[in-house]
């Protein structure tokens, strides 16, 4: 009842405020002339004494004032900035329209349409409305949410602002085509100018809305705030009403953007900024010497660089009083166009993501590989070691993630790693760290453990393969089924080769080099791939984390290796890498896991992870397969020649391992094309991979 009671009375103390604002106009009219505009039909029933027009200052102090009063009633009705702004906005600009269109039908005696169609265009209606709306936005209090949409809603909505600006300013009367929109005739002063650009400039920044991007939403309310303006200069139809509402509901949703923007852009900005405005100062002076016989001064450099800047700021985008013939027609809208461009290349780069900076400092490489051998079960626990991954450690420092930042996606590489009970309260500060960031969030080889945690904070996640893992105390070379297993450990096993298991330490230089020069070979011009399930250097880890299992020739010569990482913790080998020459004989690979089985089992290790296979389940299903999975698994079989796909199936179902599925977590589906490019490019099968040191 108490919320009713104050609703209630807040509406009726708004409205005879409204009202009274209305009979002000009329008691406060001077009787000489103010400098400035004058707000036609502000007194609409004063049209017979041709008295009808309110000079603009007298017309923003009344209205300004009524704004003041209306946004303490707001504020006293503990109304939300959102409601209060919206309906604000449009119950003062309804009572505008409304009294000032029943004016106009008893004054002008016409017909009812007509007053009321008069009446839509006025500026005595609209200014007042956005007004009150912004007073009820301001002074509102503020509503908070766990997890607000506003900020993608508004995003859209700026957008839609934005494309209706370009098209209002590109499209006017009879909506010729874009092209001819753009034509130097077709411009004409600087508001019609200003609009479409600006337009432009809000849907550059809409995405940053999307990502709570402070700066965001400094330039969109800027933007808008001056498209408001440009309409009330020249009309104000239903784009400008958009515009106007959109306007108040940034500001009403302010506190929603709080992402802070990359402290270290400021230079690289004002950098580029310089080059830019020297880049155009430089082709407007080149281009008015070279026509300097269409200008109606002697050409100098002050003269060029006022003519230049006119242009950029849409001044002279029609025609230049300066310049003669079709060059003063075609050079203002060539320089406005290039200011346009650079102007939005400087706000994306004002409000994209972070840029990724690669650091490890040696206390955090000794920290994490303490985390690991303390807390590290799952069997790629040990690939966070790799040199190309950031930590995000919890408060305590007794938890944490390895991730790299790829296209602006955090890709996360496995479970966190730390005592279990730390983790919710890890990804969670993770998530905040990106989104202040501005990046999306993705895990590339989540265990099926650990889905709960993910969902829990609202992510999703998608089948992605199995990871295949020996276990040592069941495995054997007896039987059928593995018999060519057996044949090929026969074969080379009676043909010489002989292997060795050896700690990095125990690597002499010659012996270094030579299994270089094998991993060389064996990848020839392809990159070093891997990042979830893989090293990136074979000599990183120590004898802690790390273990060789080179096969030698019959002659003694390295012929082929395994490189695996040690997961003490989880009583596992996670093979890293397999390379080999190409003269060593079929079976060889198959050959070596047996003896690095052989030789985890004799020294206490239960399991041995092979390579992960991509989507084993549709590959080789066992089961029988939906549609989609159906369609799914014919377009993999399609890249299976360039990912190896069902090689490395074939090859790790040989041993006939117990298989445990993997899966990739990421926010929302409409980040999964993004999410599977960064995760392309971090584990190297495109052409960049983010990563960027300082």
């Amino acid at each position: 009842m108490l919320k009713v009671l104050r609703a209630t009375t807040a509406s009726i103390v708004a409205f005879a405020l409204v009202v009274a604002a209305t009979g002000w106009l009329y008691v406060v009219q001077p009787h000489f002339a103010l400098p400035g505009p004058s707000v036609a039909d502000a007194l609409p029933l004063d049209e017979l004494s041709r008295r009808s027009a309110v000079p603009m200052i007298v017309f923003l102090a009344v209205w300004g004032t009524a704004a003041l009063l209306l946004g303490v009633v707001v504020h006293t009705a503990r109304a939300d900035r959102l409601t209060a702004g919206v309906l604000l906005a449009l119950g003062v600009g309804g009572w505008g329209y409304l009294t000032t269109g029943v004016s106009l039908l008893i004054v002008r005696q016409i017909p009812a349409h007509q007053a009321f169609h008069a009446a839509a265009g006025r500026q005595a209606v609209y200014i007042p409305a956005a007004l009150a709306g912004l007073a009820g936005a301001l002074a509102g209090r503020k509503r908070t949410s766990v997890r607000s949409r506003s900020p993608l809603v508004l995003a859209w909505l700026v957008a839609a602002a934005g494309l209706l600006g370009v098209l209002d300013a590109l499209l006017p009367g009879e909506r010729h085509a874009l092209i001819g929109a753009l034509a130097p005739e077709r411009v004409h002063g600087v508001s019609a100018a200003l609009v479409a650009p600006l337009g432009f400039a809000l849907l550059v920044v809409a995405r940053g809305l999307a990502r709570r991007k402070r700066r965001a939403w400094q330039i969109a309310v800027a933007v808008l705030c001056t498209l408001v303006f440009l309409h009330l200069q020249q009309r104000f139809g239903y784009g400008a009403i958009a515009t106007g509402l959109v306007t108040i509901a940034l500001l009403a949703r302010r506190s929603d953007f709080d992402a802070p923007g990359d402290p270290e852009s400021h230079p690289r900005i004002a950098v580029r900024a310089l080059l830019f405005a020297s880049g155009i100062a430089s082709y407007g002076l080149v281009a008015i010497w070279m026509n300097r016989v269409m200008a109606d001064q002697t050409y100098t450099i002050h003269f060029a660089l006022v003519v230049t800047a006119r242009a950029a700021a849409g001044i002279s985008a029609g025609d230049d009083p300066h310049l003669a013939g079709v060059f003063g027609q075609w050079f203002p809208i060539s320089v406005l166009l290039l200011t346009v461009g650079a102007v939005g290349l400087l706000l994306f780069e004002w409000i994209a993501p972070w840029r990724y900076r690669l650091k490890q400092e040696a206390r955090e490489r000794e920290l994490t590989r303490a985390l690991v051998s303390a807390w590290g079960v799952d069997t790629l626990a040990p690939f966070v070691l790799r040199g190309d991954k950031s930590y995000f450690f919890d408060e305590d420092e007794t938890a944490f993630l390895a991730y790299k930042v790829v296209g602006g996606v955090a890709i996360v590489s496995g479970d966190p790693i730390g005592p279990p009970g730390r983790f919710p309260v890890l990804v969670g500060r993770f998530l905040e760290f990106a989104h202040e960031r501005g990046w999306r969030v993705a895990v590339l080889g989540a265990s099926e453990s650990a889905l709960g945690l993910y969902r829990a904070h609202g992510l999703h996640a998608l089948y992605h393969g199995d990871e295949a893992v020996i276990e040592t105390a069941e495995f054997s070379l007896e039987g059928r089924p593995i018999r060519k297993v057996r044949q090929s450990v026969h074969r080379l096993e009676r043909a010489g080769h002989r292997a060795e298991v050896l700690r990095p330490s125990e690597l002499g230089p010659e012996l270094r080099g030579q299994l270089e020069d094998v991993a060389r070979a064996w990848r020839g011009a392809q990159p070093e791939r891997g990042f979830v399930m893989a090293l990136d250097t074979l000599f990183r880890l120590d004898d802690e984390h790390a273990l060789f299992v080179v096969g030698r020739a019959p002659d003694g010569t390295p012929v082929g290796f395994l490189h695996f990482a040690v997961c003490r913790r989880g009583s596992a080998l996670s093979l890293s890498s397999m390379p080999r020459l190409r003269t060593t004989p079929n079976g060889f690979n198959e050959w070596l896991v047996c003896e690095a089985v052989a030789w985890a089992r004799a020294n206490g290790f239960e399991r041995v992870s092979l390579n992960f296979a991509p989507f084993a389940a549709l590959l080789a299903p066992e089961a029988e397969l939906s549609a989609l999975q159906r369609l799914e698994r014919r377009a993999l079989l399609r890249l299976k020649g360039n990912f190896q796909l069902d090689n490395l199936l074939l090859f790790n179902r040989k041993f006939f391992p117990s298989w445990q599925r993997r899966f990739v977590v990421y926010e929302r589906r409409l980040d999964l094309p993004r999410v599977g490019i960064a995760a392309l490019a971090a584990e190297a099968y495109l052409p960049f991979s983010g990563r960027e040191r300082r």
